[in-house]
Protein backbone atom coordinates (compact mmCIF):
# COMPACT_ATOMS: atom_id res chain seq x y z
CA UNK A 1 0.00 0.00 0.00
CA UNK A 2 3.09 2.18 0.49
CA UNK A 3 4.53 2.34 -3.02
CA UNK A 4 0.88 3.28 -4.66
CA UNK A 5 0.75 6.59 -3.16
CA UNK A 6 4.52 7.77 -4.35
CA UNK A 7 3.62 6.22 -7.70
CA UNK A 8 0.87 8.69 -7.89
CA UNK A 9 2.79 10.98 -6.52
CA UNK A 10 5.75 11.17 -9.62
CA UNK A 11 2.53 10.65 -12.03
CA UNK A 12 1.08 14.07 -10.58
CA UNK A 13 4.51 16.11 -10.61
CA UNK A 14 4.79 15.12 -14.17
CA UNK A 15 1.30 15.87 -15.44
CA UNK A 16 2.12 19.96 -13.29
CA UNK A 17 5.48 20.02 -15.11
CA UNK A 18 3.80 19.48 -18.43
CA UNK A 19 1.04 21.91 -17.85
CA UNK A 20 3.39 24.66 -17.06
CA UNK A 21 5.59 24.05 -19.93
CA UNK A 22 2.18 24.14 -21.94
CA UNK A 23 1.26 27.38 -20.24
CA UNK A 24 4.64 29.17 -21.05
CA UNK A 25 4.19 27.91 -24.86
CA UNK A 26 0.39 29.16 -24.62
CA UNK A 27 1.88 32.67 -23.10
CA UNK A 28 4.62 32.72 -25.92
CA UNK A 29 2.33 32.20 -28.78
CA UNK A 30 -0.10 35.15 -27.22
CA UNK A 31 3.18 37.53 -26.95
CA UNK A 32 4.41 36.64 -30.73
CA UNK A 33 0.42 37.61 -32.19
CA UNK A 34 0.07 40.68 -30.28
CA UNK A 35 3.77 42.12 -31.47
CA UNK A 36 6.45 41.03 -29.86
CA UNK A 37 9.89 42.31 -31.48
CA UNK A 38 11.52 40.41 -34.12
CA UNK A 39 14.55 39.87 -33.19
CA UNK A 40 13.79 38.00 -29.54
CA UNK A 41 15.85 34.68 -29.63
CA UNK A 42 13.42 31.56 -29.20
CA UNK A 43 14.18 28.76 -26.21
CA UNK A 44 15.31 25.79 -27.95
CA UNK A 45 12.20 24.24 -26.31
CA UNK A 46 10.00 26.36 -28.69
CA UNK A 47 11.78 26.05 -31.97
CA UNK A 48 12.94 22.38 -33.09
CA UNK A 49 16.32 22.44 -34.03
CA UNK A 50 15.53 21.28 -37.75
CA UNK A 51 13.41 24.42 -38.60
CA UNK A 52 15.70 27.03 -39.85
CA UNK A 53 14.49 31.07 -39.12
CA UNK A 54 14.54 32.63 -42.76
CA UNK A 55 14.99 36.66 -42.22
CA UNK A 56 12.57 38.78 -44.42
CA UNK A 57 13.84 40.17 -48.48
CA UNK A 58 14.36 43.75 -48.63
CA UNK A 59 11.95 46.18 -50.53
CA UNK A 60 12.57 45.33 -54.17
CA UNK A 61 12.98 49.45 -55.35
CA UNK A 62 15.68 49.20 -52.20
CA UNK A 63 17.70 46.72 -54.18
CA UNK A 64 18.39 48.51 -57.33
CA UNK A 65 21.24 50.95 -56.92
CA UNK A 66 20.80 54.52 -56.32
CA UNK A 67 22.41 55.37 -59.66
CA UNK A 68 20.21 53.14 -61.66
CA UNK A 69 17.08 54.16 -59.97
CA UNK A 70 18.34 57.74 -61.05
CA UNK A 71 18.87 56.62 -64.12
CA UNK A 72 15.51 55.18 -64.66
CA UNK A 73 13.47 58.17 -63.42
CA UNK A 74 15.46 60.45 -65.94
CA UNK A 75 15.21 58.42 -68.86
CA UNK A 76 11.61 57.95 -68.73
CA UNK A 77 10.68 61.74 -68.40
CA UNK A 78 13.28 62.11 -71.36
CA UNK A 79 11.47 59.76 -73.46
CA UNK A 80 8.02 61.37 -72.72
CA UNK A 81 9.54 65.58 -73.80
CA UNK A 82 11.41 63.37 -76.47
CA UNK A 83 7.94 62.17 -77.38
CA UNK A 84 5.93 65.60 -76.92
CA UNK A 85 8.60 67.18 -79.17
CA UNK A 86 8.27 64.64 -82.41
CA UNK A 87 4.10 65.05 -82.00
CA UNK A 88 4.60 68.57 -81.97
CA UNK A 89 7.05 68.52 -84.69
CA UNK A 90 4.46 66.11 -87.26
CA UNK A 91 1.53 69.17 -86.46
CA UNK A 92 4.01 71.68 -87.53
CA UNK A 93 4.88 69.70 -90.08
CA UNK A 94 1.16 69.56 -91.13
CA UNK A 95 0.46 72.94 -91.15
CA UNK A 96 4.11 74.43 -91.94
CA UNK A 97 2.44 77.31 -94.06
CA UNK A 98 0.36 78.40 -91.58
CA UNK A 99 3.10 78.06 -89.32
CA UNK A 100 5.27 79.91 -91.47
CA UNK A 101 3.10 82.60 -92.70
CA UNK A 102 2.47 83.19 -88.83
CA UNK A 103 5.62 83.58 -87.76
CA UNK A 104 6.42 86.03 -91.03
CA UNK A 105 4.11 88.03 -89.74
CA UNK A 106 5.06 88.13 -86.30
CA UNK A 107 8.53 89.44 -87.85
CA UNK A 108 7.00 91.97 -89.95
CA UNK A 109 4.82 93.32 -87.00
CA UNK A 110 7.92 93.44 -84.83
CA UNK A 111 9.34 95.55 -87.82
CA UNK A 112 6.46 97.61 -88.67
CA UNK A 113 5.09 98.27 -84.85
CA UNK A 114 7.31 100.76 -83.85
CA UNK A 115 5.78 103.20 -87.03
CA UNK A 116 2.28 102.34 -85.69
CA UNK A 117 3.04 103.56 -82.02
CA UNK A 118 5.14 106.70 -83.23
CA UNK A 119 1.46 107.74 -85.56
CA UNK A 120 -0.73 106.99 -82.46
CA UNK A 121 1.17 108.97 -80.25
CA UNK A 122 0.91 112.34 -82.66
CA UNK A 123 -2.61 111.59 -82.33
CA UNK A 124 -3.94 108.93 -85.10
CA UNK A 125 -6.45 106.77 -84.18
CA UNK A 126 -5.21 102.96 -83.83
CA UNK A 127 -7.23 101.85 -87.06
CA UNK A 128 -5.93 104.48 -89.87
CA UNK A 129 -2.67 104.12 -87.67
CA UNK A 130 -2.41 100.55 -88.80
CA UNK A 131 -4.00 100.85 -91.98
CA UNK A 132 -1.23 103.66 -92.83
CA UNK A 133 1.86 101.56 -91.69
CA UNK A 134 0.58 97.88 -93.52
CA UNK A 135 -0.01 99.81 -96.51
CA UNK A 136 3.18 101.45 -96.69
CA UNK A 137 5.14 98.70 -95.84
CA UNK A 138 3.50 95.95 -98.11
CA UNK A 139 3.62 98.70 -101.19
CA UNK A 140 7.31 98.78 -100.47
CA UNK A 141 8.02 95.41 -100.33
CA UNK A 142 6.14 95.11 -103.66
CA UNK A 143 7.99 97.90 -105.27
CA UNK A 144 11.47 95.97 -103.84
CA UNK A 145 10.03 93.20 -106.18
CA UNK A 146 8.86 94.82 -108.90
CA UNK A 147 12.34 96.34 -109.65
CA UNK A 148 13.96 93.26 -109.21
CA UNK A 149 12.17 91.73 -111.62
CA UNK A 150 12.18 94.44 -113.76
CA UNK A 151 15.88 94.86 -114.27
CA UNK A 152 16.29 91.37 -114.48
CA UNK A 153 13.82 90.99 -117.50
CA UNK A 154 15.56 94.29 -118.77
CA UNK A 155 19.15 92.93 -118.75
CA UNK A 156 18.50 88.85 -119.99
CA UNK A 157 19.31 89.65 -123.32
CA UNK A 158 23.03 91.51 -122.66
CA UNK A 159 23.58 89.25 -119.62
CA UNK A 160 23.16 85.74 -121.87
CA UNK A 161 25.72 87.44 -124.64
CA UNK A 162 28.00 88.63 -121.70
CA UNK A 163 27.96 84.70 -119.78
CA UNK A 164 28.14 83.25 -123.24
CA UNK A 165 31.25 85.70 -123.37
CA UNK A 166 32.37 84.75 -120.02
CA UNK A 167 32.30 81.15 -121.04
CA UNK A 168 34.41 81.85 -124.13
CA UNK A 169 37.21 83.40 -121.71
CA UNK A 170 36.66 81.14 -119.01
CA UNK A 171 37.23 78.31 -121.82
CA UNK A 172 40.67 79.77 -122.87
CA UNK A 173 41.70 80.59 -119.50
CA UNK A 174 41.38 76.84 -118.69
CA UNK A 175 43.31 76.28 -122.08
CA UNK A 176 46.43 78.16 -120.95
CA UNK A 177 46.17 77.47 -117.39
CA UNK A 178 48.55 75.23 -115.26
CA UNK A 179 46.02 73.12 -114.73
CA UNK A 180 46.50 71.17 -118.03
CA UNK A 181 43.29 71.48 -119.49
CA UNK A 182 42.80 70.13 -123.16
CA UNK A 183 40.13 70.75 -125.53
CA UNK A 184 38.85 67.48 -125.80
CA UNK A 185 38.33 67.12 -122.01
CA UNK A 186 36.09 70.38 -122.11
CA UNK A 187 34.38 69.11 -124.72
CA UNK A 188 33.71 65.64 -123.13
CA UNK A 189 32.02 67.73 -120.39
CA UNK A 190 29.79 70.00 -122.51
CA UNK A 191 28.50 66.59 -124.10
CA UNK A 192 27.92 65.04 -120.62
CA UNK A 193 26.03 67.83 -119.33
CA UNK A 194 23.88 68.19 -122.17
CA UNK A 195 23.33 64.24 -122.01
CA UNK A 196 22.41 64.93 -118.51
CA UNK A 197 19.70 67.54 -119.43
CA UNK A 198 18.65 65.28 -122.29
CA UNK A 199 17.93 61.91 -119.53
CA UNK A 200 16.28 63.66 -116.85
CA UNK A 201 13.73 65.28 -119.01
CA UNK A 202 10.96 64.01 -117.24
CA UNK A 203 12.42 64.87 -113.93
CA UNK A 204 13.01 68.61 -115.03
CA UNK A 205 9.15 68.88 -116.47
CA UNK A 206 8.12 67.25 -113.11
CA UNK A 207 10.28 70.18 -111.04
CA UNK A 208 8.44 72.19 -112.91
CA UNK A 209 5.01 71.09 -112.16
CA UNK A 210 5.83 71.22 -108.58
CA UNK A 211 6.91 74.70 -109.53
CA UNK A 212 3.59 75.60 -109.81
CA UNK A 213 2.74 74.10 -106.80
CA UNK A 214 5.32 76.22 -104.93
CA UNK A 215 3.83 78.86 -106.09
CA UNK A 216 0.20 78.59 -105.47
CA UNK A 217 1.42 77.71 -102.02
CA UNK A 218 3.72 81.46 -101.76
CA UNK A 219 0.67 83.17 -102.93
CA UNK A 220 -1.40 81.52 -99.78
CA UNK A 221 1.15 82.06 -97.65
CA UNK A 222 1.91 85.55 -98.36
CA UNK A 223 -2.13 86.53 -98.06
CA UNK A 224 -2.01 84.67 -94.96
CA UNK A 225 0.95 86.74 -93.68
CA UNK A 226 -0.97 90.31 -94.60
CA UNK A 227 -4.07 89.08 -93.22
CA UNK A 228 -2.24 87.95 -89.65
CA UNK A 229 0.36 91.51 -90.09
CA UNK A 230 -2.75 93.29 -89.80
CA UNK A 231 -4.52 91.80 -86.99
CA UNK A 232 -1.51 92.02 -84.89
CA UNK A 233 -0.38 95.25 -85.70
CA UNK A 234 -3.73 96.31 -85.05
CA UNK A 235 -4.71 94.20 -81.80
CA UNK A 236 -1.68 92.70 -80.71
CA UNK A 237 -2.24 93.25 -76.99
CA UNK A 238 -5.42 91.81 -76.93
CA UNK A 239 -4.63 88.50 -78.75
CA UNK A 240 -1.35 88.48 -76.01
CA UNK A 241 -4.43 88.87 -73.12
CA UNK A 242 -6.49 86.48 -74.66
CA UNK A 243 -3.38 83.53 -74.61
CA UNK A 244 -2.26 84.30 -71.32
CA UNK A 245 -5.78 83.11 -70.24
CA UNK A 246 -4.36 79.24 -71.83
CA UNK A 247 -1.93 79.45 -69.57
CA UNK A 248 -1.98 77.82 -66.09
CA UNK A 249 -2.67 80.28 -63.48
CA UNK A 250 -0.07 79.20 -60.90
CA UNK A 251 2.45 80.01 -64.19
CA UNK A 252 0.47 82.99 -65.73
CA UNK A 253 2.29 85.62 -63.96
CA UNK A 254 5.66 84.74 -64.74
CA UNK A 255 4.72 84.05 -68.55
CA UNK A 256 3.10 87.19 -68.32
CA UNK A 257 6.37 89.02 -67.50
CA UNK A 258 8.35 86.92 -69.97
CA UNK A 259 6.37 87.91 -72.70
CA UNK A 260 7.26 91.77 -73.39
CA UNK A 261 10.48 90.89 -72.91
CA UNK A 262 10.62 88.20 -75.55
CA UNK A 263 8.86 90.85 -77.79
CA UNK A 264 11.11 93.35 -77.30
CA UNK A 265 14.16 91.33 -77.90
CA UNK A 266 12.27 89.86 -81.63
CA UNK A 267 11.86 93.80 -82.00
CA UNK A 268 15.71 94.34 -81.55
CA UNK A 269 16.64 91.26 -83.72
CA UNK A 270 14.58 92.25 -86.42
CA UNK A 271 15.92 95.96 -86.33
CA UNK A 272 19.42 95.12 -86.23
CA UNK A 273 19.16 92.42 -88.68
CA UNK A 274 17.52 94.71 -91.12
CA UNK A 275 19.99 97.46 -90.66
CA UNK A 276 22.90 95.04 -90.97
CA UNK A 277 21.43 93.72 -94.03
CA UNK A 278 21.07 97.25 -96.02
CA UNK A 279 24.16 98.29 -94.75
CA UNK A 280 26.16 95.01 -96.34
CA UNK A 281 23.41 95.36 -99.38
CA UNK A 282 24.41 99.25 -100.05
CA UNK A 283 28.62 98.46 -99.50
CA UNK A 284 28.46 95.23 -101.57
CA UNK A 285 26.17 96.86 -104.25
CA UNK A 286 28.64 99.89 -104.46
CA UNK A 287 31.38 97.67 -105.36
CA UNK A 288 30.05 95.07 -107.56
CA UNK A 289 28.43 98.93 -109.29
CA UNK A 290 32.31 100.29 -109.76
CA UNK A 291 33.60 97.13 -111.13
CA UNK A 292 31.34 97.27 -113.49
CA UNK A 293 29.59 93.62 -113.26
CA UNK A 294 26.08 93.55 -114.70
CA UNK A 295 22.48 93.62 -112.71
CA UNK A 296 24.03 95.12 -109.51
CA UNK A 297 21.07 96.27 -108.21
CA UNK A 298 19.21 93.26 -108.52
CA UNK A 299 22.75 91.56 -106.29
CA UNK A 300 21.94 93.60 -103.97
CA UNK A 301 18.66 93.28 -103.25
CA UNK A 302 19.56 89.69 -103.20
CA UNK A 303 22.07 90.39 -100.47
CA UNK A 304 19.60 92.04 -99.02
CA UNK A 305 17.05 89.33 -98.50
CA UNK A 306 19.38 86.53 -97.97
CA UNK A 307 21.31 88.43 -95.18
CA UNK A 308 18.20 87.18 -92.91
CA UNK A 309 19.89 84.32 -93.01
CA UNK A 310 22.73 83.85 -90.85
CA UNK A 311 25.65 82.38 -92.29
CA UNK A 312 24.04 80.42 -95.11
CA UNK A 313 22.90 84.13 -96.54
CA UNK A 314 25.87 85.36 -96.56
CA UNK A 315 28.02 82.83 -98.22
CA UNK A 316 25.19 82.00 -100.91
CA UNK A 317 24.35 85.56 -101.85
CA UNK A 318 28.54 86.14 -102.09
CA UNK A 319 28.84 83.51 -103.87
CA UNK A 320 26.46 84.13 -106.33
CA UNK A 321 27.84 88.19 -107.12
CA UNK A 322 31.32 86.35 -107.47
CA UNK A 323 29.93 84.14 -110.11
CA UNK A 324 28.05 86.74 -111.88
CA UNK A 325 31.39 88.17 -112.34
CA UNK A 326 33.33 85.21 -112.88
CA UNK A 327 31.32 84.74 -116.27
CA UNK A 328 30.64 88.27 -117.28
CA UNK A 329 34.15 90.13 -116.69
CA UNK A 330 36.55 87.28 -116.05
CA UNK A 331 39.52 86.01 -112.78
CA UNK A 332 40.17 89.45 -112.27
CA UNK A 333 37.15 91.18 -111.63
CA UNK A 334 35.66 88.02 -109.62
CA UNK A 335 38.62 88.24 -107.58
CA UNK A 336 38.07 91.31 -106.46
CA UNK A 337 34.40 91.21 -105.79
CA UNK A 338 35.33 88.50 -103.39
CA UNK A 339 37.42 90.68 -101.54
CA UNK A 340 34.68 92.98 -101.59
CA UNK A 341 32.55 90.82 -100.38
CA UNK A 342 34.60 89.36 -97.38
CA UNK A 343 35.97 92.84 -96.34
CA UNK A 344 32.27 94.08 -96.08
CA UNK A 345 30.98 90.58 -94.28
CA UNK A 346 34.11 90.98 -91.72
CA UNK A 347 33.20 94.61 -91.19
CA UNK A 348 29.71 93.26 -90.59
CA UNK A 349 30.35 90.27 -87.98
CA UNK A 350 33.13 91.90 -86.17
CA UNK A 351 31.22 95.61 -85.69
CA UNK A 352 28.14 96.02 -87.11
CA UNK A 353 26.55 92.86 -84.88
CA UNK A 354 27.56 93.73 -82.06
CA UNK A 355 27.09 96.97 -81.76
CA UNK A 356 23.97 97.45 -84.03
CA UNK A 357 22.09 93.87 -82.20
CA UNK A 358 23.76 94.24 -78.33
CA UNK A 359 23.94 91.53 -75.66
CA UNK A 360 20.48 91.26 -75.45
CA UNK A 361 20.02 89.18 -78.89
CA UNK A 362 23.67 87.60 -79.28
CA UNK A 363 23.73 83.98 -79.95
CA UNK A 364 26.37 81.99 -79.37
CA UNK A 365 27.80 80.78 -83.39
CA UNK A 366 27.25 77.26 -82.44
CA UNK A 367 23.72 78.00 -81.91
CA UNK A 368 23.37 79.96 -84.53
CA UNK A 369 24.85 77.39 -87.28
CA UNK A 370 22.35 74.22 -85.09
CA UNK A 371 19.97 75.83 -85.14
CA UNK A 372 20.13 77.25 -89.03
CA UNK A 373 20.04 73.99 -89.85
CA UNK A 374 17.80 72.51 -87.82
CA UNK A 375 15.16 75.06 -88.93
CA UNK A 376 16.16 74.28 -92.47
CA UNK A 377 15.89 70.43 -92.32
CA UNK A 378 12.46 70.82 -90.87
CA UNK A 379 10.92 74.12 -92.90
CA UNK A 380 13.41 74.57 -95.68
CA UNK A 381 14.50 78.30 -96.21
CA UNK A 382 11.62 79.98 -93.95
CA UNK A 383 12.92 77.50 -91.14
CA UNK A 384 15.77 78.91 -91.78
CA UNK A 385 15.42 82.73 -91.26
CA UNK A 386 13.20 82.18 -88.44
CA UNK A 387 15.66 79.90 -86.16
CA UNK A 388 17.96 82.14 -84.72
CA UNK A 389 15.28 84.63 -83.62
CA UNK A 390 13.50 81.73 -82.36
CA UNK A 391 16.31 80.74 -80.50
CA UNK A 392 17.28 84.40 -79.52
CA UNK A 393 13.42 85.02 -78.15
CA UNK A 394 13.44 81.11 -75.90
CA UNK A 395 16.81 82.21 -74.64
CA UNK A 396 15.66 85.44 -72.97
CA UNK A 397 12.23 83.78 -72.26
CA UNK A 398 14.45 80.69 -70.35
CA UNK A 399 16.38 83.15 -68.29
CA UNK A 400 13.42 85.58 -67.43
CA UNK A 401 11.78 82.50 -66.15
CA UNK A 402 14.62 81.22 -64.13
CA UNK A 403 15.03 84.54 -62.43
CA UNK A 404 11.45 84.54 -61.45
CA UNK A 405 11.25 81.66 -60.28
CA UNK A 406 14.44 82.15 -57.78
CA UNK A 407 13.19 85.44 -56.81
CA UNK A 408 9.65 83.82 -55.74
CA UNK A 409 11.73 80.62 -53.92
CA UNK A 410 13.75 83.35 -52.46
CA UNK A 411 10.39 85.56 -51.47
CA UNK A 412 8.74 82.30 -50.17
CA UNK A 413 11.62 81.09 -47.97
CA UNK A 414 11.73 85.17 -46.34
CA UNK A 415 7.93 84.58 -45.21
CA UNK A 416 8.29 80.92 -43.85
CA UNK A 417 10.99 81.58 -42.47
CA UNK A 418 11.13 82.78 -38.35
CA UNK A 419 10.63 86.05 -36.82
CA UNK A 420 14.71 87.74 -36.11
CA UNK A 421 16.05 85.41 -38.02
CA UNK A 422 18.05 86.12 -41.08
CA UNK A 423 16.06 84.94 -43.90
CA UNK A 424 13.18 86.45 -42.95
CA UNK A 425 11.71 90.55 -43.69
CA UNK A 426 12.47 92.85 -41.40
CA UNK A 427 9.93 94.61 -38.88
CA UNK A 428 7.94 97.64 -40.61
CA UNK A 429 7.23 98.59 -36.82
CA UNK A 430 10.80 97.85 -35.28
Amino acid sequence: MSRVPRWLGRLGAGLTEMGERLDERRAEVEKEQAGAEPEQVLDAHVVPDHVTVVPARPDPAQAVPWGVRVAAEAGWRVLVLAGTVWVLMQVISAVRLVVLAFVAALLITALLQPTVAWLRRYGLPRGPATALTAISGFVVMGLIGWFVTWQVMENIDTLSSQIQDGIDQLRKWLLNSPFHVTDKQINQIAKDLREAIGANTDQITSAGLQGVTVVVEALTGILLTVFSTLFLLYDGRRIWEWSLKLVPAAARPGVAGAGPRAWRTLTAYVRGTVIVALIDAIFIGLGIYFLNVPMAVPLAVFIFLFAFIPLVGAVVSGALAVVVALVTQGVFTAVMVLVVVLAVQQIEGHVLQPFILGRAVRVHPLAVVLSVAAGGMVAGIGGAVVAVPLVAVTNTVVGYLRAYSQEQARRQAARSAPPGSPASPPDPAG
